[in-house]
């Protein structure tokens, strides 16, 4: 008998997600552009998706936009044209069949410059230029607008007319830029690179008001999307009536659709403003008007209390027992003093019995030599001249014979 080898089966499904899994994660087949004609080519009504073919002289794969990229195409897409389809290669595991999902259709003709601003466009994601983290707030009341767009034309005057509508205390400072042709990318970097360098502009919108593709390319050039993000002051792109955003859009702090719109967003309203001022006035005159009668409703209850309706007999009360008070602490004091006087005689008295002129004055004297006093017959000899102090002056005299009686 022969040992039966081990055998791995697979379900339908099984296999199906396994290869899948392994074109997913195919990094060649991630990001790629497949050149070829568009045949088949169907947009579902309900979801907005689009069903479509690529095809040549031997191949063909089928494809799928999701409508929120569909939504975005700069041009309707027709059987039989050329293009060059942006997207990944994806397996639909229910049935084993991989597509192309498409991010971007491109027409052929124009093929080659789309490619090139999409490599753009890569390039400068990649270095941050495009963050979120980077976009600056606009201010709530701006007082110098900033404008670099041509000095003629529907943009420039439009913007004037809104912020004078709408916001009239904002000064609009307008540098006229050419913003068509092969010179307009350099001026409109300078332009924008002027009014940042002023320091006193608050907020900038730069643009035009519409054109065809070629008449806006230049707001995809990478000066001018550079300059935008470098920009230190809140920034507005306002390129209008585009079919696709312009790079600057995605530099800028705020894009929008068009000068107009740019100026709606920069200028606040004013009467909404005033209208809101007036609401907060209404309050506070409210808010104090309200203290203010609690305060007199607080007063007319001290001022009705029974103690200050009878304030003149509360003051007598008082007044008596202050006159008590004093009368009292002033009797104590004289007795205090009294006291205090006679301890002072009494002592003044015991200090002068101690006293040695008390003791001169009944008749005795002290005598002293060198200026001490003779205590003894031993401190002095015979011949020895001595001092006499009396009560009423003093005298000297002259030792004639010293007895020691012990």
């Amino acid at each position: 008998m022969f040992a039966k080898a081990a055998i791995n089966i697979l379900t339908v499904s099984q296999l199906n997600k396994y290869i899948a899994a392994l074109i997913d994660n195919c990094a060649p087949l991630k990001r790629l552009y497949v050149k070829g004609e568009l045949s088949d080519f169907k947009r579902n009504a309900f979801s907005g998706h689009c069903y479509f073919s690529l095809k040549d002289d031997s191949g063909k794969i089928s494809c799928i936009m999701y409508s929120s990229v569909a939504s975005k195409l700069r041009f309707e897409p027709e059987n039989g044209m050329t293009v060059i389809c942006f997207g990944r290669v994806s397996v639909y595991d229910k049935n084993g069949v991989y597509q192309l999902v498409a991010d971007d259709i491109i027409p052929d003709g124009v093929g080659e410059m789309y490619l090139a601003l999409n490599r753009l466009k890569e390039k400068l994601e990649k270095e941050g230029l495009f963050d979120e983290s980077r976009k600056k707030p606009l201010p709530k009341f701006p007082s110098k607008i900033g404008v670099a767009t041509s000095n003629t034309g529907a943009a420039v005057e439009d913007i004037k007319n809104i912020a004078a509508r709408r916001y009239p205390l904002a000064e609009i400072i307008i540098v006229p830029t050419i913003v068509q042709g092969a010179q307009a990318a350099e001026d409109i970097v300078k332009s924008i690179e002027f009014l940042d360098g002023m320091g006193d502009i608050d907020v900038i919108i730069f643009g035009r008001g519409g054109g065809s593709a070629d008449d806006l390319w230049c707001f995809n050039d990478e000066r001018v999307v550079r300059a935008v993000a470098a920009c230190k002051t809140p920034i507005v792109s306002a390129v209008g009536h585009k079919t696709d955003s312009p790079l600057c859009d995605f530099a800028a702090d705020v894009a929008v659709p068009t000068p107009s719109a740019a100026a709606e967003r920069v200028c606040p309203d004013f009467n909404e403003l005033y209208s809101a001022l007036s609401q907060i006035k209404s309050r506070l005159f409210a808010a104090v008007n309200g203290v203010i009668d609690g305060k007199i409703r607080e007063l007319s209850d001290i001022t009705g209390s029974p103690v200050l309706e009878n304030y003149e007999a509360l003051i007598c009360s008082y007044s008596e027992k202050v006159n008590e008070l004093r009368r009292r602490i002033n009797e104590r004091l004289a007795y205090i003093i009294e006291s205090k006087e006679a301890l002072l005689s009494l002592l003044a008295g015991k200090l002068n019995a101690l006293s040695p002129l008390a003791v001169l004055s009944r008749g005795y004297l002290i005598g002293g030599i060198g200026g001490s006093v003779i205590k003894s017959v031993s401190q002095i000899k015979s011949k020895d001249s001595i001092d006499l102090t009396f009560s009423d002056g003093k005298a000297k005299a002259e030792i004639t014979e010293v007895i020691n009686n012990g």
